[in-house]
């Protein structure tokens, strides 16, 4: 490429960028933007049949109308539940009222 083939393209990019800039900077709005408030993901959260599962499920619903750091304490509370829910799967059965006999 020649010197001058080179020095016309690079002018012509270099208009074409202006142009560019000038009409991205009409589209731009003249005020600055809020950030947008938190919206519900939209989840679908299918009932398990267990009810304390299920409790603990619809918990997550309470992270939807929260900023993002809200969402901790709603996970960490849910995740503690759960846990607490798969635990107790794991207990021996309490014995009932005639089952202790000797």
């Amino acid at each position: 490429m020649t010197d001058e083939a080179a020095e016309t393209r690079a002018e012509a990019q270099s208009a074409g960028g202006a142009e560019a800039g000038a009409e991205a900077a009409a589209q731009a709005p003249a005020e600055p933007v809020e950030p947008a408030g938190p919206v519900p993901l939209g989840v679908v959260r299918t009932p398990t049949g267990h009810a304390g599962v299920d409790a603990h499920l619809a918990r997550l619903a309470d992270a939807d109308h929260l900023g993002a750091d809200g969402h901790v304490e709603v996970y960490e509370d849910v995740h503690r539940g759960l846990r607490e829910a798969l635990t107790a799967l794991d207990a021996p059965p309490l014995p009932g009222p005639y089952e202790n006999r000797s």
